[in-house]
């Protein structure tokens, strides 16, 4: 079948198409030059029928960058770098410094007598602690001192600095929120006056105000964030032992618990969500996926994870104080070869409060 041309000729269907195509790449042309964009041209890739993410499945093996953190120590001070941290870069995001595609995440180094200066940012922040003693992070002039397996929570523009107190180095993994808060156009920071912010209590008082489900009369929650900022890992340890004896592992993730904020109930972190799970040696969970893109730390023992992406499966081998990462909607399986606890925080909790998180067992 033949058409007529704009020039009266007749047109062969290829010609047809390829005569529409110009007239759209025309009009293209002429509408994005006043400030627009046809929708159709991005449609399916805006409403794919499953989320498209560009970060991969990947460890990082902390045997291999703890050198490196310790040789950081030798070229820059921790007053130079305001922070000693390298950052966890996905392969898959190469230039974005993220560790997954909503997250950043970095190691943070900090030797003994120094000070990493009081500072304040819009970005929510965690630390999870991998080695050291007799270091401490201060929140609001409250130092909470950290151990390997503490959990320690810096919300949202609050004042914080770390000081080390010990004889060796202290390590921790830093993971903010900051994707979404610069996604979103909100990012701030100051820096106090001085290196540190004046003490406003003794180590531990807010955790033994409010972390006994009980709290001071007349307290009303504001909207600064948990008041209990420290999780010290010898309580959450023991609850995982306490569910071993009286549950079954879920099929899903093993024994799992998440951390809250005891005034709410919700996540200790409203942008965060963080869990600490058990899995039992030779447990292996089933298929599993979440539109969560999580990260995972490795407490205790040693395992793999079996990530399916596509057609494609990985796996990735870890053992204690290795980090990995599951991008959204990839299932996934854990296997342990020990007892093995992992720390995972994700962005479930904001995906929660925007009602577009989704689970299901994984294929």
């Amino acid at each position: 079948m033949y058409a007529v041309g704009e020039t009266g000729e007749a047109m062969s269907a290829d010609d047809e198409r390829q005569s529409d195509e110009q007239r759209l790449a025309r009009y293209g042309e002429k509408v994005r030059a006043l400030g627009v964009a046809p929708l159709w041209e991005f449609f399916s890739d805006w409403f794919s029928a499953t989320p498209r993410v560009a970060a991969e499945p990947f460890v990082w093996r902390y045997d291999t960058l703890r050198p490196l953190l310790l040789e950081a120590a030798a070229v820059i001070t921790a007053e130079q770098a305001e922070r000693r941290v390298l950052a966890l870069e996905n392969p898959g995001l190469g230039g974005h410094r993220l560790a997954i595609d909503s997250l950043y995440a970095g190691l943070q180094l900090i030797l003994p007598g120094e000070i990493a200066p009081s500072h304040r940012h819009s970005p929510a922040a965690l630390r999870f602690i991998l080695e050291g003693h007799d270091a401490y992070t201060a929140v609001e002039g409250e130092r909470a001192y950290m151990s390997p397996g503490d959990f320690i929570v810096t919300p949202s523009w609050a004042w914080h600095e770390h000081g080390n107190e010990g004889r060796g180095p202290t390590i921790w993994l830093d993971v903010l929120d900051v994707a979404l808060i610069r996604f979103l156009g909100a990012g701030f920071s100051e820096h106090y006056v001085s290196r540190e912010f004046p003490k406003s209590a003794p180590p531990g008082d807010s955790r033994y105000r409010f972390g006994r489900n009980m709290r001071p009369a007349g307290y009303r929650r504001g909207p600064e964030g948990s008041p209990v900022f420290s999780y010290p890992y010898s309580q959450s340890r023991e609850i995982l032992e306490r569910l071993r004896v009286d549950s079954p592992p879920d099929p899903r993730y093993g024994l799992k618990m998440e951390y809250v904020d005891p005034t709410t109930g919700g996540p200790a972190i409203p942008t965060l969500s963080t869990f600490l799970q058990l899995v039992p040696r030779g447990f292996v969970t089933q298929p599993y996926r979440t539109t969560a893109a999580t990260l995972f730390a490795v407490v205790e023992g040693r395992g793999f994870a079996r990530v399916t992406v596509g057609e494609t499966t990985r796996d990735l081998q870890f053992g204690p104080r290795d980090i990995f990462v599951v991008p959204s909607w990839q299932s996934h399986t854990i296997d342990a070869q020990t007892d093995l606890v992992l720390f995972s925080a994700s962005d479930e909790a904001v995906q929660r409060t925007l009602n577009v998180w989704r689970e299901e067992p994984g294929r």
